[in-house]
Formats: C-alpha cells, sequence, structure tokens
C-alpha cells in the first residue's frame, strides 16, 4: 500500500471556473489504452441474457445490462488476469459528507471493488484532517487530491467534475486502464468484481428503471444543452456510478461543462445528471448496471433486485 498526496499547483488552478476548461481537453485526445486491445473478449464469451428473463438485459443498441446470474465470472476473469489491469476509483468528499459518509465508504470499497486486483483510490477532498484511517487491502494505494474552493463551490457537481477532468488529464490517465466515478454516500455490500468494466459504463437509476419512460426527470427545456425531447431517450441513468477508460470519462466530463457553458450563457441551469442523461443519450453506454449496483438503502428491493451489490446509504440513519 502507498499513499501519494497531491497538492494543487498554480498552474492547474484555472482563472476562470469554466471558460478556459475545453482548451485542456486537446491534450489528452491522443491518448488511447493500448493493453484494452491487445485481446477483445466476445459478449457471448460471459454474457447471457436468458438467464434473466424478468428483466432487461440487452439494449436496442446490443450492450448488456449487468445483472447477478447474467454474467460468468469465471470467463471474465480469465481474461482479464492476463491483462495485469489497474483500476481508478474517485470520490468526491467534502465538508459533513466527508465526515458522515468517507470511511464507510472506502472500507466497504477497500473490501468488496475488484478484490485481488490493482486500485488506485483517488480521493478529492478539501482538508487532509478529514482523511479516515483504512488498514488497506493488497494491491490497494490511494491518492490525495486537496480541492481548492473557487466561487462556484456551491455547485458540488460541478466543482467534483472540474476537479475530475484536471487530475485525469495531469495524474490519472498514464495510471489506470479503467476509472470510475462514484459518490461518497454509497457502500459496497458485496463483490463488485470485473463485470463491471468497460470502455463505457452507465449506471441506470434504480427508481426510475421501474417507472415508464415518459416520466423519466429528462431536461424539456429546448434551449438547454441537456435537453430530450418527448418520446426519445432510452433509459434515465444515475450519476453516482459511472466509469469506463479515463478518455470515455473525460469525454462525458466535457460534454457536461460544455453543457454547463451553453446553459448559463442562456441563464439556464440544468443538473450534472439530466446533462449526464443527454451525454448517454447521444453516445451509447457500452455497458449498463443494474439497478443492484445502485439501491436506495431506504426501499426494500423487488423481486427483480435479487441481490444489492452497492447502496445508497440510508438517509433515515443521519
Amino acid at each position: 500500500m502507498s499513499i501519494k498526496l497531491v497538492m494543487p499547483s498554480n498552474h492547474l488552478i484555472l482563472c476562470h471556473p469554466l471558460l478556459l476548461l475545453p482548451s485542456i481537453f486537446l491534450s489528452i485526445r491522443v491518448f488511447s489504452n493500448e493493453k484494452n486491445q491487445e485481446e477483445e473478449l466476445q459478449l457471448s464469451d460471459w454474457f447471457d441474457p436468458r438467464k434473466r428473463p424478468d428483466v432487461i438485459t440487452t439494449t436496442s443498441w446490443l450492450a448488456p445490462v449487468v445483472w447477478e446470474g447474467t454474467f460468468s465470472r469465471e470467463a471474465l476473469e480469465k481474461h482479464y488476469r492476463k491483462q495485469n489491469l489497474t483500476t481508478g476509483l474517485a470520490v468526491f468528499a467534502t465538508g459533513r459528507l466527508a465526515d458522515q459518509y468517507l470511511e464507510l465508504f472506502l472500507n466497504s470499497a477497500n473490501k468488496y471493488f475488484l478484490t485481488g486486483y490493482r486500485v488506485i483510490f483517488y480521493l478529492m477532498v478539501d482538508t487532509l484532517v478529514r482523511l479516515p484511517q483504512i488498514r488497506w487491502g493488497p494491491l490497494r494505494q490511494f491518492k490525495v487530491f486537496i480541492v481548492t474552493e473557487d466561487s462556484w463551490w456551491a455547485n458540488a457537481d460541478l466543482v467534483r467534475m472540474k476537479s475530475l477532468a484536471k487530475h485525469i488529464i495531469w495524474d490519472i490517465q498514464g495510471e489506470v486502464d479503467f476509472l470510475f466515478s462514484m459518490t461518497v454516500t454509497q457502500i459496497f455490500q458485496s463483490y463488485v468484481g470485473v463485470e463491471v468494466l468497460g470502455e463505457s459504463v452507465a449506471q441506470l437509476h434504480a427508481w426510475w428503471y421501474f417507472k415508464n419512460r415518459a416520466s423519466f426527470p429528462y431536461e424539456r427545456r429546448p434551449k438547454s444543452a441537456a435537453c430530450i425531447p418527448f418520446g426519445q431517450g432510452d433509459f434515465y441513468y444515475d450519476g453516482a456510478f459511472v466509469g469506463g477508460t479515463p478518455l470515455e470519462v473525460l469525454n462525458l466530463v466535457e460534454e457536461y461543462l460544455n453543457g454547463i457553458i451553453h446553459d448559463l450563457r442562456l441563464r439556464l441551469n440544468s443538473t450534472y445528471e439530466k446533462h449526464l442523461n443527454k451525454y448517454f443519450f447521444l453516445w451509447k453506454p457500452a455497458k449498463l448496471l443494474s439497478p443492484e449496483y445502485n439501491w436506495d438503502a431506504d426501499f426494500y428491493p423487488p423481486p427483480q433486485v435479487q441481490y444489492v451489490k452497492v447502496a445508497q446509504q440510508s438517509k433515515r440513519s443521519h
């Protein structure tokens, strides 16, 4: 286990909170992950949608929806063990969120997330005082990024995405094969393994998965960059768990930030999750995670959710 503290340097602090960010993405456009292109795993080698006829297991663009029972962990392990993978897991935790949730999140991720594989935990915090003492398992390390306060601090999602973009470019892209971003209010309940790895991975929203598409809370204002017109859309995605290759995650962040810029110029304000849904509407994810990977602990799971792997911590206990 190794620890690295990364302090912000002057050249990373943007003089404008948004408008200078898009230009820095040019530095990563040529990045590609050669290891992930060495040997392609066929979907039929590890995924059998017939095992779960009670749920949606394949999208209209033929991407798998990962539910317990649909995948062969043995086939996935055989493939990924040969690739010497490193996966990044980024979490943003400041103020009361860090005090209430960070230790539980890290302890559960240390125990259940990609056990047996190298994982780098990227902790974006506002002060070192908030760091819990964790007994890290083998193949685990963590790096701390100090997030500097700026005039957009009230928009936590914006600060989180700006920080993630900067650190993908300057710190993360050369270190990991896959990268996931999660919210600190989640807690791993059981093993989450290589079945979640993919070029572009989206999380189905546990609540809206069971609702009619017409009721999805998409952005509907035509002038907003996040707008998905009535009658269109595929699923409603949750921003609490998203991942893929570093390049794909950065592309998502870039589109979100460009969308925020567009909307602010028109005096509009749409949420991160709505911009995320617009991104996955335009650029379909290669893999979708079922509600098992982000169930709300305040609600008893329906029959379709047989195995809760990640839960949003109950608000009733805080």
